[in-house]
């Protein structure tokens, strides 16, 4: 059976590939997973450009695990040396846009998720394979999860080389400006908010909180972009910059919006809270039988949609990071299949 939900998974990922789905974009790939689970006498829900569905013997009573992973992707970008969208395969090696990110995680846990549907198990699984990941889009998981029923803890599908992620940093992006006064620049007049704004950039580029963490280190700031002036001979009046923040599990968006409020010159704005840092316990079963397979378990610097969910997550997938969002992005078939029984292996001796 492995080897044929295997043979499936990969054509499923081709059909993905050669059907664009940029975010807020992907009502096309949502048919294909819909119309391929509903080929399997699996009943298929959607919500927007989400699909869903329950294992066949679901029972409230149960604990409920998340098999989610993302059906969206980013925009080609320059460097392509191959069609994006045209699902090539040279030996062992898959081509096209979304295939490590994260199609191939996706396709594993859909070949999972229909190799238990007919069991009847210690645990409920749910599939989401949802949209709009790669933007943290409000479309996407954070719309689904509502309409789903209480989940115990999940497994995020995105490429980590099959190890496990067991912390995710956070992210929170500041919006900041420094008022100055307008004045002409050959004269002594005029208080310069670029001078202003240096100040606030190098107390940014050296602060470091009290807390670090062994899996995610410190809580880590960085300038990355910056604004102001009009013109050469006018001391400017307002500089704007953007800090990009990526959290650790010790220090919550909102405290640390909390402290720059009261250390910056600036004036500040947080674009939002909702991308707080996760984590879930070495200890936890999910986790215990991953590493009995051979996988090891690390803190990720890199944000998914764990972020927008309140229960435990682990973060684990077919493919590696380093593939993501570059020109000529593909999978090797032999990480596909080996994905499929890891995922499914790890089911199978989970202790609840």
């Amino acid at each position: 059976m492995i080897k044929t939900i295997t043979t499936e998974a990969i054509n499923l990922l081709k059909e993905l590939i050669q059907t664009p789905s940029f975010s807020r974009q992907e009502d096309k790939t949502a048919d294909c997973i819909e119309k391929y689970l509903t080929s399997k006498n699996i009943i298929a829900k959607r919500h927007l450009n989400n699909v869903f569905a329950y294992n066949k013997h679901f029972d409230k009573n149960l604990p409920t695990v998340l098999l989610n992973s993302h059906h969206d992707t980013v925009k080609v970008v320059d460097g392509w040396t191959k069609n994006p969208h045209g699902a090539e395969i040279e030996n062992d090696t898959l081509y096209g846009l979304g295939s490590n990110d994260a199609g191939a995680s996706l396709v594993g846990l859909i070949a999972t998720f229909i190799y238990f549907y007919e069991e009847k198990l210690a645990f409920n699984l749910v599939l989401a394979a949802t949209a709009e990941e790669e933007i943290s889009g409000k479309n996407g998981i954070a719309a689904l999860l509502p309409l789903l029923p209480e989940i115990d803890f999940g497994l995020v599908g995105e490429p980590t080389l099959m190890d496990a992620a067991i912390a995710e940093k956070g992210l929170m992006v500041i919006d900041a400006e420094v008022v100055g006064k307008a004045g002409h620049a050959a004269r002594e007049e005029g208080i310069n908010s670029i001078y202003l704004a240096i100040k606030d950039i190098e107390k940014i580029r050296n602060f470091e909180f009290a807390a670090t963490s062994p899996l995610l280190g410190n809580t880590k700031m960085s300038v990355t972009q910056i604004e102001a002036g009009h013109q050469h001979n006018v001391v400017p009046d307002k500089c704007k910059y953007v800090i990009d923040v990526r959290t650790n599990e010790f220090h919550a968006n909102e405290f640390v919006f909390e402290t720059l409020k009261n250390e910056l010159h600036a004036n500040i704005k947080a674009r939002s809270f909702r991308l707080n840092s996760s984590r879930i316990d070495i200890n936890h079963p999910l986790v215990q039988s991953a590493t009995t397979f051979g996988a090891k378990t690390y803190g990720s610097p890199t944000l998914s949609d764990q972020a927008l969910m309140s229960f435990p997550t682990m973060k684990m997938g077919i493919g590696d990071s380093a593939r993501s969002h570059t020109a000529d992005e593909y999978i090797l078939l032999s990480e596909i299949e080996n994905g499929i029984k890891m995922y499914i292996n790890i089911f199978k001796n989970l202790n609840l």
